[in-house]
């Protein structure tokens, strides 16, 4: 993964658009003017009024899930806390986990 467009510069476009088209099995119509306008630094899109006049708000449909999770506030004990955020990474996902097990075992009631 390419981390800054210094990086991007640096690239052998023709070498990364051969890989891409093999990768691909086919070519890949306009690859390299693509390649080349990333190289370049031209890869953000203008937009003029009128098209940000038209717009709908929010987000694009069939981006939020049917049944999104709710944010909440909850209090921990500040050990139990530490223990939870020790685990890294995702560590609200694995309470859910955690408490969904709890519910599906029938520790917790179920609800709906």
């Amino acid at each position: 993964m390419v981390k800054s467009l210094k990086a991007l510069q640096g690239i052998d476009t023709e070498k990364l658009a051969k890989a891409i088209e093999a990768d691909a099995g086919m070519a890949v119509p306009d690859l390299r003017q693509a390649l080349a306008q990333a190289k370049a630094g031209d890869f953000a899109a203008i937009h003029t009024p009128e098209q940000i006049a038209t717009r709908k708000p929010g987000r694009p449909a069939g981006t939020v899930k049917t049944h999104a999770k709710v944010a909440t506030n909850i209090r921990f004990d500040p050990d139990v806390l530490a223990a939870l955020k020790a685990t890294g990474r995702g560590w609200q996902t694995r309470v859910n986990e955690l408490l969904r097990a709890d519910i599906e075992s029938g520790r917790l009631a179920k609800v709906g």
